[in-house]
Order: structure tokens, then C-alpha cells, then sequence
């Protein structure tokens, strides 16, 4: 059919006219949406590289949600301490204080604060202290509830963002401080010194600042005024987090804070930025996975329970794992989960060797977090991989200093069900339900279970295996050189005897290979090997350490030569044939070098 010039022309004004609403309604999607919660241009001026987070970050952390006073924290400490559990930092979660947030401790909750403060600090340990950016009119579960008159002196000061109204939260009604007013943030501090001078560690920075946005009617509208205009509810997530942060620093070079990274699918572009996001957790998860009487009891082949199991532990590996293709680098969970109060057996014991891969390892929130009282075989098995991931720290903070500098993430997610690597040499394949048997999908390469390591793996192969609850499905690269400190004998790789000294294990292959060993005021030590079949080389640059090399070797050497001087088998070394390993002990005066000769 012959189309006519008329035609033709009505054709293409209603082509435009559809043009235009389409232009419009993403113009109004993106005004309304995308800039407000994501920031312009997409997150480009958001996340830098990720904080150089202190080593005693990565060891192990504890708290409980259920009492909340600090008998029930001294308590829980030293059992820990009487069944020789790590820890090394305590979070205090709310109510520690007298409203929200006033930072004035609450002494019923927390008697002679300033000396139970210290006490925890003389006995090592690092204090975490919760906060959000509100200030409350109302909060419900403070000894001060009511305080009306505080919150509208705030408002009438312009200290806080938005209208006259307060805003409903978890923990009451409040306004949101602004942090773009210099004098609100001048009394803001003013309170917060108040903890500073106590010697807080770092503050865990809850989610409230995405609550912050106004309405038109039912309809959330995410722009709202502030001192210097018109701001956005992503502007100011981020003025939170990297103004918590950095005041936090120029209290304590060490300072940490403890913010959201990826969350399900709340903030797909993450709650803190990078850059300002030394330490991270995902949440807030229940005491759940899926097992086989869940399956069982729905008659089918699980699918419609699978989101009661993912919104416990496979939310909690499935946030993990987005949050490090984001870019964020030290990120975990609350071991078994934040809510609920029966945390099941099995499920705690999983959960905790899955964190013990992780940057944070968090064991806390609600239910009974006093191994002692629960199950021998539970104590026994979270106190190996307590111990395990603090032996890890050297490894985990080599990627801190990495990331740092714009290099490898300490995870990265490879194929496989929720399989990624844990820096370059572990492959992690997490049991996510409770089943013993899970299926491993290796990566290239040659590698070696790490539990029991005499049997060398092909890569690129998928296979199925059953893991004892004592058994857990990690995998180490041929050729890697992995650092660790060592304090006791739970975990297999050393014993107390090796306390004081780097561990280094060493994985060799017929190749060279090298490993920075960071450590705290800017020394390395780099760790260096070349393997030709017949002679093992190792060697250091950088700073001298004592160490141990702990090799594995399915040969007994013939000889070992250490900076020209020949060891003696059984005095200056050890073979176990039985673990296939040389075990060399070293105070090194100076760089050594050793020959290992077969």
C-alpha cells in the first residue's frame, strides 16, 4: 500500500510524540531514582580504593544482642578466654546509651564506663561502639525514652536535614543530623568525644542514613534540605560514612568503622563507599539454611523453600560475594546469623568456617553465643577455625595493602555454586546447606586439599565430596606461599612452639614464585623461590623476620644448606614423613638463604 505525504507525516510526529515520553519518563526515572540513590555519573566519583583497614581488624570479633550489659560482656569474655577462643575486638550494639544519639552511656547498662572502657584495653582487646545519625525524639528501648525537647533544640538550631516532622525508625522517631552545617557538626563531636576520650576503636555505623528522604504524600521522594541546599538521600550516605570515618581517625590512627557493603538487593551500588569502608557486614540474616526436612516437608524438590534458605545463610554468602565483585575487600557476616533465638548446631559450625574465609569474622547477635554451653563437638570446631582465620591475618592483610594500592580484592568470585578465591591460592566452595556432600568446581592449575594435602588435584574438573561437619571444602594452589602466625596446635599447621615467629607454608612447583609479606609501619618482607626439580631455592628481600618455613615435600632431602652452611637433619630440621613437610626454624640476623637439595 502507498503510504501518502500525510500519512508520512503523522507517522512521524506520533514516532516523536513516542520519543518524547519515552526520553521523559527516563529523564524522570533517572531525577527521581537513579541520581538521587545512585549519584551521577554512576557511581564514578563514589569508590576509590579501599583502606589500609589495621591488621587487628581481621582477627576475630564477638557481641550479643540478647542482655546488653556488661556483666553479660565481661562473662562471655572470659569464657572465652577460660576455653582458649580468640578474640580480639567486642562490639557494644545498642542500647548502650541514654537516647539516640547523645553518646552518654548508660551507667545501669554499663557501670563506671571509663573503667571498664580501660580494663578491656588493658587486656587487648579493641571496642566497637554502635551509632546511627539520628537524633531522637523518641527511643524505644533507652532508659531515656522521651526527649522531645533535646530533638526540637536540635531542630530549632538547623542541625538536623528536612522539615519540622520526625522521622520514624527501628529504634523510634527522630531528625537526621546534618553534616554539610559546621555547627552541627561541632556539637555533634562535642557528644561524641565524650566515648573518644574513653578509647573507642571504631564505631559500627547502622543504616539509618538511607532512610533519609522526604514524601509527597505516601510517595518517597529522595531530595530533602540541608544547610548547603538541596541534597539526596545518597549524598548523604555518603557524607556519613566518610565523615564518621575520618573524624574517627584523628582521634586514632587505628580507628575503624564498621558499615554496610552490599545488602540483597538493597543499594545495588552499596551502602558505603569504598574508599571509606575499612571494615564491612551484610545483613541482617536469620538462624536459617535450607536441610532436608525442609525439603521433605514441602513434597517438592525444594523450590518453594528456597528463599526462607537463602534469607538466612546463602543471603548472607550471596551479599558477601556481590559485595566483592563491587570492589569492597574486607566484608563478612554475623556468624549463624543476627536474628532469631535457637541457632542450629550444624548451621553454626558452617557459618563460622565460612567466615574463617572471610575478611570480618563476626561471631554475634542473638542467641546463645556461649560455645561452652552448647555442643563439645560445636566448641571444638569453632575454636579450630577461630584460631585458623587468626593465623590468617598475614595473608589476609598482604591483599589489605594490595587493595589499597588498586590490586587484588582479598575475594573473588570464580564459577561454581557461590565458589570464589580467597586472595590468589584458596579456592572456597561453601557448604551453603546442610548436607555433608558438596559439589567443588577447581579452577586452572594444579591443587591440593588444604585439610589434607598429600593428594595433588587437576584443575578444571567438577566433583562431588563428602565433608564431615570437621571437614570443609577449601582448596590450595600448587606454588603458593602462604604467611601465618601460629599460637596453638588446634588447627594442624603448627603448635605453640611456633608462637613469635611468620609461618610460611610453602606449596613449591617447577617455577619461580614470590610473596610481599606486609606488616604494619610500612616494613615487607618479600619471600622468593625457585623449584628445578633437583635444588629448592628460598630466599628474602626486604625486612629480616624470624620465621618458619613449613615445605611440602613428598621427598626427604638429601640436603639443606643455609647461607652456605649445611643443616643438620633432626636438630637444624625436621622431616615429617607422615605430612610430607620440612619444618626449618630460623631467628634470622640477617636475609637468609636456603638450598634444599633432593
Amino acid at each position: 500500500m502507498i503510504q501518502t505525504p500525510a500519512k508520512n507525516k503523522r507517522l512521524k510526529r506520533a514516532l516523536l510524540v513516542l520519543l518524547f515520553f519515552i526520553l521523559f519518563i527516563l529523564g524522570l526515572a533517572y531525577f527521581y531514582l537513579v541520581y538521587p540513590l545512585w549519584g551521577m555519573p554512576f557511581n564514578a566519583q563514589r569508590h576509590g580504593n579501599p583502606p589500609l583497614t589495621p591488621a587487628w581488624a581481621l582477627e576475630c570479633w564477638i557481641w550479643e544482642d540478647d542482655y546488653n550489659t556488661a556483666e553479660y560482656v565481661d562473662s562471655l569474655l572470659a569464657g572465652y578466654r577460660q576455653y582458649d577462643i580468640p578474640v580480639r575486638t567486642i562490639i557494644i550494639d545498642s542500647p548502650w546509651s541514654m537516647r539516640y544519639n547523645d553518646f552518654e552511656v548508660d551507667t545501669l547498662l554499663y557501670p563506671n564506663p571509663e573503667v571498664w572502657f580501660k580494663s578491656l584495653k588493658d587486656q587487648g582487646y579493641r571496642i566497637i561502639l554502635w551509632m546511627t545519625t539520628m537524633v531522637n525524639s523518641y527511643s524505644k528501648d533507652t532508659r531515656i525514652r522521651e526527649s522531645d525537647d533535646w530533638y526540637q533544640e536540635a531542630r530549632r538550631r538547623d542541625y538536623l536535614t528536612g522539615g519540622d516532622k520526625p522521622s520514624k525508625w527501628w529504634k523510634g522517631r527522630g531528625g537526621f543530623i546534618d553534616y554539610s552545617n559546621p555547627e552541627a557538626m561541632t556539637w555533634w563531636r562535642s557528644l561524641q568525644q565524650n566515648v573518644f576520650d574513653m578509647g573507642i576503636d571504631g564505631w559500627k555505623l547502622d543504616g539509618t542514613a538511607t532512610l533519609n528522604y522526604a514524601t509527597l504524600g505516601p510517595i518517597p521522594y529522595f531530595y530533602f534540605r540541608t544547610a548547603e541546599g538541596l541534597s539526596t538521600t545518597r549524598k548523604y550516605m555518603d557524607y556519613y560514612y566518610r565523615e564518621e570515618y575520618r573524624h574517627g581517625l584523628s582521634q586514632n590512627p587505628e580507628f575503624v568503622t564498621l558499615s554496610r557493603a552490599m545488602d540483597r538487593h538493597f543499594h545495588p551500588e552499596g551502602f558505603a563507599p569504598i574508599d571509606a569502608s575499612p571494615v564491612n557486614w551484610v545483613g541482617d540474616q536469620e538462624h536459617k539454611w535450607v536441610t532436608d526436612e525442609m525439603i521433605e516437608a514441602s513434597g517438592s524438590d525444594g523450590k518453594d523453600i528456597a528463599l526462607k534458605g537463602i534469607q538466612g545463610f546463602e543471603s548472607a554468602i550471596s551479599s558477601i560475594l556481590r559485595s566483592a565483585e563491587k570492589g569492597y575487600n574486607i566484608v563478612g557476616s554475623d556468624i549463624a546469623g543476627f536474628s532469631g533465638s535457637v541457632i542450629p548446631p550444624r548451621l553454626y559450625i558452617r557459618w563460622t568456617q565460612f567466615s574463617t574465609f572471610c575478611g570480618l569474622f563476626m561471631n554475634g547477635g542473638h542467641g546463645d553465643r556461649m560455645l561452652w554451653n552448647r555442643s563439645q563437638e560445636e566448641l571444638e570446631i569453632i575454636r579450630k577455625f577461630s584460631w585458623l582465620h587468626t593465623e590468617l591475618v598475614p595473608y589476609m592483610y598482604h591483599y589489605v595493602v594490595k587493595a589499597h594500592q588498586g590490586g587484588r580484592r582479598l575475594q573473588t568470585p570464580v564459577r561454581g555454586k557461590y565458589h570464589y578465591l580467597f586472595g590468589e591460592d584458596f579456592l572456597v566452595a561453601p557448604i551453603y546447606q546442610d548436607k555433608l556432600e558438596n559439589e567443588v568446581q577447581l579452577p586452572a592449575g594444579k591443587w591440593r586439599y588444604w585439610f589434607n594435602d598429600l593428594e595433588l588435584l587437576n584443575g578444571n574438573q567438577v566433583f562431588k565430596r563428602t565433608f564431615q561437619l570437621d571437614e570443609y571444602p577449601v582448596y590450595i594452589r600448587e606454588g603458593a606461599i602462604v604467611p601465618m602466625n601460629i599460637e596453638r596446635d588446634y588447627t594442624g599447621f603448627g603448635s605453640s612452639d611456633f608462637a613469635g615467629y611468620i609461618t610460611l607454608q610453602i606449596y613449591p612447583d617447577l617455577q619461580q614464585h614470590a610473596f610481599e609479606l606486609f606488616r604494619e609501619n610500612d616494613l615487607s618482607t618479600t619471600v622468593k623461590y625457585s623449584w628445578s626439580g633437583e635444588v629448592l631455592q628460598v630466599d628474602f628481600e626486604g625486612k629480616v623476620c624470624d620465621h618458619i618455613l613449613r615445605i611440602h615435600s613428598p621427598e626427604q632431602p638429601s640436603s639443606i644448606e643455609l647461607d652456605g652452611n649445611w643443616l643438620m637433619a633432626g636438630e637444624d630440621y625436621i622431616y615429617e614423613a607422615g605430612m610430607q613437610k620440612i619444618i626449618i626454624k630460623s631467628n634470622a640476623g640477617k636475609l637468609p638463604v636456603y638450598h634444599i637439595r633432593y
